[in-house]
């Protein structure tokens, strides 16, 4: 990934909407592509064509690409978790290289979390973020809050560009993103969460 060109730190949910960047759900065609430029672009990154088209035909909405004049500049991949998933993801007990289907929500499931699986641009795509925020507030998935795992320094740049933060998980250096309307306000007590580590083993 590009270095980011957020030079200080805004919030993911209202960064500016783009008319330049084109920002759709990827076609199947483009996806050999794409795994190229995860591969080239994204540190650690190994992934194939048969790799995307099996999270594609489960949800072709999980993947969003970047684009330009009809040039393609990157795309973000997404892991939409339902419930099982995202306990998982906590408790480092999914695969994220070849994650479970079982771990993912359907069209009728409700999305518990979103993991940001890969993210790669060149030139101007990440200024299509604001964009890719707009296609996450539609219902489905507005509820849950994002995670992510930077792979480089301009990742970690990138993440608290937006509003990530590293949060307490048995998942190696996991960040979140919380919904602005997931936040409590302020002074109001927190409450112990179902997801506690207290008793996430029991």
């Amino acid at each position: 990934m590009e270095r980011p060109t957020l030079a200080a730190k805004r919030d993911f949910d209202l960064l500016p909407r783009s008319a330049e960047i084109e920002v759709q759900p990827a076609q199947r065609s483009e996806l050999g592509a794409l795994a190229d430029m995860a591969n080239r672009l994204v540190p650690g990154v190994q992934m194939t064509e048969p790799d995307l088209a099996r999270y594609y035909a489960f949800d072709p909405g999980s993947i969003l690409t970047f684009s330009r004049k009809r040039k393609l500049l990157g795309a973000v991949a997404f892991l939409y978790l339902n419930d099982r998933g995202h306990d998982a993801l906590i408790l480092d007990d999914i695969n994220l290289t070849h994650p479970d289907l079982g771990l993912l929500a359907g069209a009728s499931e409700e999305v518990s979390a979103i993991y940001v699986w890969a993210i790669a641009g060149q030139g101007r795509a990440m200024a299509g973020l604001g964009n890719v925020s707009a296609h996450l507030s539609q219902s489905r998935l507005a509820p849950a809050d994002l995670y992510a795992q930077p792979s480089s320094a301009d990742g970690r740049n990138l993440m608290i560009a937006i509003g990530f933060e590293p949060i307490p998980s048995y998942q190696h250096e996991l960040w979140r993103y919380q919904r602005p309307w997931n936040r409590l306000p302020i002074n109001t007590p927190a409450v112990q969460p179902a997801r506690s580590f207290a008793d996430a083993r029991h």
